[in-house]
């Protein structure tokens, strides 16, 4: 997960939308392609929720010729976003002023802050302008402050995700935190690294998982099958391998803090309407969503792109559900080379 990963320190002070000022804020990110002479063919991936820089990783069937980032045409980066246990600044960190781990006490990070923490970067690695932002579920909320936020983006492609987190994907969330803190290990955040509250985290994964999936996924998958002669379903062995895959690599205070990060986005939020702010956004932008999807359904997508002024867009079909931005690579790739193929006949206008 680590390979071709480089860690490096911000060389100005991280200032969160709360006021907490890091002097010192490690970025973890990753790089394909080189940056051309004009600096201006950076193509932006932003991840999602247990995500990390390595984008070739989880997002390989978007990275390489023709596709949505091209190493070939582009300086593609990816970079590991505040709050998250893969390497940028997080609950793991230390805090300098007790000279331990922030665990706990870590301060609250927004989906701007995550934006404004990679503008940074950006701006360190000597990126002049952004040919395109991407990015699905919490990566696609990245994407669209991006928008709205970064003046070197030229165009965008947002996925699965909408212009605010609704009260359905809060309460979702907002139950995930709950199995975690319910834990005995949970100590209110400031528990040991090497015990943390397993079983909460891979209790809120099932629940993800059950979210990010969809019923005809699961009927095809196990239908009522047995796993074994104690009586225990195909399913529930799934849903226990996944939490119990997902608590080894992931930790809960990340868990806590990233999906306490997706319930501010809102894009209206001290701005003004959303018809105001996302009227403001004259870039070139393509709206991906999927039919299956229950934990962003399909009107929030075709609402977004309708609220953009050169917004677009197009709907994935799949039995995947909310994942399906993780797997269906040709239709994705399709309206992605159509979106490219309307840039060439209409050029990209800076905002």
């Amino acid at each position: 997960m680590n390979q071709g990963i480089t860690i490096t320190t911000l060389n100005k002070p991280f200032i969160t939308e709360s006021g907490h000022r890091f002097k010192r804020a490690e970025a973890a990110y990753k790089t394909w392609g080189e940056l051309n002479e004009s600096a201006d063919n950076a193509v932006v991936i932003c991840h999602a929720l247990t995500g990390h820089a390595a984008a070739d990783e989880w997002f390989p069937g978007l990275i390489g010729p023709g596709c949505a980032a091209d190493p070939e045409e582009d300086f593609i980066v990816c970079i590991n976003v505040p709050g998250s246990c893969y390497g940028s600044l997080g609950p793991w960190s230390v805090n300098p002023e007790s000279g331990e781990p922030w665990r706990g006490g870590f301060p609250e990070i927004t989906i701007r802050d995550m934006v404004r923490f990679q503008m940074q970067l950006l701006d360190q690695l000597g990126v002049k302008g952004i040919k395109r932002v991407l990015g699905g579920s919490l990566g696609g909320m990245q994407a669209l402050e991006f928008c709205i936020l970064d003046e070197r983006v030229r165009s965008a492609i947002l996925m699965a995700m909408g212009k605010a987190h609704t009260p359905w994907a809060i309460g979702i969330s907002h139950a995930q935190r709950a199995a975690i803190m319910g834990d005995a290990d949970w100590k209110g955040g400031f528990y040991d690294r090497e015990k943390g509250p397993a079983g909460g985290i891979a209790a809120a994964r099932m629940m993800a998982m059950i979210t990010y999936r969809t019923p005809e996924d699961y009927n095809r998958k196990f239908g009522r099958k047995l796993q074994n002669e104690d009586g225990q379903f195909q399913v529930e062995s799934y849903l226990n391998y996944q939490g119990q895959k997902l608590a080894k690599r992931f930790d809960a205070l990340s868990y806590i803090i990233l999906t306490k990060a997706m319930d501010t986005h809102d894009v209206s939020r001290n701005r003004g309407s959303f018809e105001e702010v996302l009227g403001r956004v004259k870039i070139p932008v393509q709206v991906i969503g999927i039919d299956s999807d229950h934990l962003y359904p399909v009107p929030e997508q075709k609402e977004l792109a309708s609220l953009l002024p050169n917004g677009r867009f197009s709907k994935i079909t799949s039995d995947f559900g909310h994942d399906a931005f993780l797997i269906e690579w040709e239709q994705m790739n399709e309206v992605i080379r159509e979106f490219k193929e309307s840039l060439k006949s209409a050029p990209i206008n800076a905002k």
